[in-house]
């Protein structure tokens, strides 16, 4: 599937645009110059996908030098917008903090937490573990990637259902109505029923809503005031820039404003709103190891292979490991969500970091502003 172009096809195969964009990046063969300390070639990026017809792009990047923020088209540099499956980095740092306090363990049964949720059609809760949730290791079919679902969330029938709202048990029984991928621990998939499991899972660990554990164990202890996990509110808030859809597989047809919509039909798998800023701070402070135990954070670290075609990318627990065209080596998670492609990630020390977001679903290549941050690749064309 081409890193290029976010396709609503993709959009409903991962709610996110984050495994094409990021996983699914091309391993260079060859070291690229090193990076520009102007980040002239990172704008260079931000305008090349604004010339392809992303209204607007915005990015921060951070380092030893200090932090810089570039936009092109019609973004603010301060801009909050939906992060899709980042979210799943935030409720997988959760629920690793729970085990560290000793209130689960992630290789408790799926049914030990949650009985009777897991059946059907093949899939059994009692032989997947939270873990497999986490990793996508599960089997669980991807609820994103049903039919039915997809005409109502993804395509036209979004205006009519925009404002609909999903509960995570509805969202797991459509994904009951078909046959699980492979059986627990036999391959890798990723799967957005995996995080709606998850933040029930944390919800009946904790005894409160999934968004209030993330509120009081991430959000708060790092002071990210641009970051909010919306539940039911349909809105955006300021500042923000309109996100745009055409609602189509092929990306033609007229545009949507499609800014406002119910975030329950994402739920803990890509419900999260934050900006640039916050997501540095997030992801710089996770790899530094400010909000994990050092036992924890290693099993987050600990990723599993994608596909044997890209030997540099990996999948651990809610987090991605991507290697660049220059050989740098890269942590975080890709996001998109309707109108929204966002990346955010960092270097293993969290000296180097680049958050950044397309106001478009359709268009964009948020691989090249990876590149162009962290190897100095400028675009071609």
């Amino acid at each position: 599937m081409s890193a290029v172009r976010t396709t609503r096809t993709v959009l409903a195969a991962v709610l996110v645009a984050g495994l094409t964009a990021t996983a699914l990046a091309t391993p260079a063969l060859a070291a690229a110059p090193a990076p520009a300390r102007d980040h002239a070639a990172t704008r260079a990026a931000l305008q090349a996908a604004v010339d392809s017809g992303v209204p607007g792009a915005v990015a921060q990047a951070r380092d030893g030098r200090g932090d810089w923020t570039g936009t092109a088209g019609e973004r603010g540099g301060k801009d909050r917008f939906r992060v899709g499956s980042i979210t799943k980095t935030f409720v997988a740092t959760v629920l690793l903090q729970l085990q560290a306090e000793g209130r689960i363990d992630l290789d408790d049964p799926v049914e030990k937490w949650l009985p009777g949720v897991v059946r059907g059609n093949g899939h059994d809760g009692r032989k997947i573990t939270v873990r497999q949730l986490l990793n996508h290791t599960s089997g669980i079919y991807n609820v994103t990637a049903d039919p039915g679902f997809q005409e109502k969330v993804f395509g036209p029938g979004f205006l009519q259902h925009r404002y609909d709202r999903w509960t995570p048990r509805q969202l797991v029984g459509i994904a009951m109505t078909h046959a699980p991928d492979f059986a627990p621990g036999t391959g890798w998939n990723y799967s957005n029923t995996n995080y709606v499991l998850a933040g029930m899972v944390i919800e009946k660990v904790t005894g409160r809503p999934y968004g209030k554990a993330v509120e009081n164990r991430v959000i708060k202890p790092l002071k990210l005031r641009a970051t909010s996990v919306p539940g039911t509110d349909v809105r955006m808030p300021k500042p923000s820039s309109p996100a745009w859809s055409t609602l189509t597989d092929d990306g033609t047809g007229p545009v949507h404003d499609v800014s406002r919509l119910s975030p329950t039909l994402a739920y803990a798998a890509g419900e999260m709103i934050s900006d640039s800023n916050d997501l540095q701070t997030f992801y710089r402070a996770l790899l530094k190891g400010r909000l994990l135990p050092k036992a924890e954070l290693r099993e987050m670290t600990t990723t599993l292979p994608i596909s044997p075609e890209l030997p540099g990318a990996g999948y651990g627990l809610g987090l991605m490991k991507q290697k660049l065209s220059c050989g740098k080596e890269i942590w975080g998670h890709g996001g998109g969500i309707h109108g929204s492609l966002s990346e955010a990630h960092t270097t293993r020390d969290g000296g180097h970091s680049l958050a950044m977001n397309f106001n478009a679903d359709w268009t964009g290549d948020s691989t090249a502003v990876l590149e162009a941050e962290f190897c100095g690749v400028r675009p071609k064309g």
